[in-house]
């Protein structure tokens, strides 16, 4: 079970890195979005690596 809660959350990360990537390479990327995807992706790593 947990190793599927794990593979969840990495799938998340993932998912959250390829958004931060593509908003960052828009010519006027927002900022505010940034931050707050980079927050959400700090927190799943934060949480897969309480897990592991």
């Amino acid at each position: 079970m947990q190793q599927a809660h794990v593979s969840a959350l990495e799938a998340r990360h993932a998912g959250l890195e390829a958004r931060i990537t593509e908003e960052a390479q828009r010519p006027l990327p927002d900022m505010a979005t940034l931050a707050r995807l980079k927050k959400e992706k700090l927190r799943i790593k934060e949480e897969i690596a309480g897990l592991h």
